[in-house]
């Protein structure tokens, strides 16, 4: 059965386009034109009017398995692989409900994430695209070592990446730095040497897989962007050297603002399980990240939608925060949905994904209002109408909205 979605504005992924209708049929977008095509159309309608209707949004970074509690990794050793794994199948379909219709595990444990990721795939359950890193790649002692493959020289680099892909990886993440979640590592060092970050970046890319590179410190930063990283993630001490070779490159930079704001806001909040040290690097590199991803956005470098999503106090579901905070920081309604729409479904290498456009995938956000003019319109679950997946209602808010309009209206 086909859909017609027609009233309201249209956000396609790239730019804005008024007095357009789409139509779904069989999970697809099978035609975007001027409303008036449509005049005599019998199947089902969907009225946008008063909303904007946007591609599903992308997140590139999160944790599927891991709970945004103070210190997650506590918690997950406390639990058993059964039950970190179904607990992950829910984060998803709660990450679906908040609009999110296509995430990139930047890190899972033991590819318990795998399970999930080629369930929802299959279509076995509703949720977003997974797309999977597998284990984290780092140096002995170094960040993500508590669940990721420990590989040192260059021979071992390559042999970890083999793994990976053998596993069943569709991306590959090596950790250039250290980091804020992992005790006695400083973000600023850099972690593998220039040498061994492009043995493991050229092996990934020999079998086809995108690469994506935790990196925070200007040196990581650069040993990973001259071995040809895809994706630099937070970026945190970008420096100008950094900020244009990476735009020369047209390396993506996925910033996650998320990661270390709500890492602060939950101590401000009360809560003192998050480790000493996490509290004292993330106050530290604050200011620094924002005035990174300022720079690289000013430069007009690639930027791609990415949370963290699963540290502490950074909830799944809520993913979408993150368009909100980009514009706090200056960054314009249209690019934060650009960025979280088609350049995320560009890093991720989904084609017929990110865009509102004949032959992709349907998946879509009706928000309420005006999402170019307001953008907590498509940030806040709330203010969401519909989450569609491959065409299938996920999430259907239309009703509050129409009570809403109804005792606006009686008053």
């Amino acid at each position: 059965m086909a859909t017609l979605y027609v009233g309201g504005r249209l956000f396609d992924g790239e730019k804005v386009q008024d007095g357009q209708a789409v139509l779904e049929e069989g999970g697809r977008i099978k035609r975007v034109a001027p409303a008036g095509e449509f005049k005599g159309f019998a199947g089902e309608r969907v009225d946008t009017t008063g909303g904007t209707l946007i591609p599903g949004l992308i997140d590139c970074h999160v944790h599927s398995l891991s709970g945004a509690e103070g210190n997650p990794g506590a918690v997950q050793d406390r639990m058993t692989p059964a039950q970190i794994t179904v607990r992950g199948l829910e984060f998803m379909q709660r990450t679906l409900d908040g609009g999110i219709t296509a995430v990139r595990d930047c890190g899972g444990k033991d590819y318990m994430e795998f399970a999930i990721r080629d369930a929802l795939n299959a279509g076995r359950f509703l949720g977003p695209t997974m797309r999977c890193a597998g284990r984290m790649i780092c140096m002995t002692g170094g960040h993500g070592n508590r669940t990721g493959r420990v590989a040192d020289g260059p021979d071992e680099v390559v042999k970890a990446v083999r793994e990976q892909i053998h596993a069943g990886s569709d991306l590959v993440k090596i950790m250039a730095t250290g980091g804020v979640m992992t005790p006695g590592v400083n973000p600023e060092d850099a972690h593998y040497s220039a040498e061994e970050m492009k043995a493991g970046i050229t092996e990934a890319h020999r079998f086809h897989k995108c690469c994506a590179s935790h990196a925070q410190g200007a040196l990581g930063i650069l040993n990973a962007v001259r071995g040809g990283i895809d994706s630099i993630e937070h970026g945190i001490f970008m420096d100008d050297e950094c900020c244009r070779e990476m735009k020369e490159r047209g390396v993506w930079l996925v910033p996650t603002l998320a990661a270390v704001k709500n890492i602060l806001k939950g101590y401000d909040d009360g809560d003192r399980s998050i480790p000493d040290y996490v509290i004292e690097k993330a106050r530290r590199v604050f200011d620094r990240h924002i005035a990174s991803i300022k720079m690289y956005y000013s430069a007009g470098g690639r930027i791609a939608m990415g949370t963290d999503a699963g540290t502490p106090h950074n909830r799944h579901g809520e993913n979408a925060r993150e368009l909100e905070y980009m514009c706090e920081i200056g960054i314009s309604a249209r690019d934060s949905l650009f960025f979280s729409t088609a350049s995320a479904a560009d890093l991720m290498r989904l084609g017929d994904h990110g865009r509102i456009k004949e032959g992709n995938i349907a998946d879509l956000v009706l928000c309420d209002g005006d999402a170019l003019a307001d953008i907590k319109q498509a940030a806040r679950k709330e203010n969401h109408r519909m989450v569609v997946k491959r065409g299938t209602v996920a999430r259907d808010n239309r009703a509050a909205f129409t009570a809403g309009a109804a005792r606006v209206a009686a008053e």
